[in-house]
């Protein structure tokens, strides 16, 4: 889908999530803390949501389409995903390029 690419070619680390999603809020949270300000892109707000989770589902987002984690232009995948490399230590080392300072 066009406006997946457009928003993931033009930044670093971007968040698709829901407004009502706990879990797409958690991983929000854990990325700041971890020093990286995502774009967080609300699909529930979007016409075309449907559609993008569908486009999620068929790209690898395993268990849930939301949220859905791209990290240098790259489907990383969804909460299940991202908490594993984040328990394995991978995480960090994919983050890198895109933490601030502060």
């Amino acid at each position: 889908m066009e406006k997946i690419k457009s928003l993931v070619s033009k930044n670093g680390v971007v968040i698709f999530t829901k407004s009502t999603c706990c879990l797409c809020y958690a991983v929000t949270i854990l990325f700041h803390e971890l020093r990286v300000n995502p774009v967080v892109y609300e699909i529930d707000k979007d016409p075309q949501g449907r559609e993008m989770e569908k486009a999620f589902l068929k790209q690898g987002c395993s268990s849930s389409p939301v949220p859905a984690v791209y990290i240098g232009g790259m489907l990383v995948g969804s909460t299940n995903e991202v908490m594993s490399l984040h328990l394995s230590g991978s995480l960090i080392p994919l983050l890198k390029p895109y933490q601030t300072l502060s």
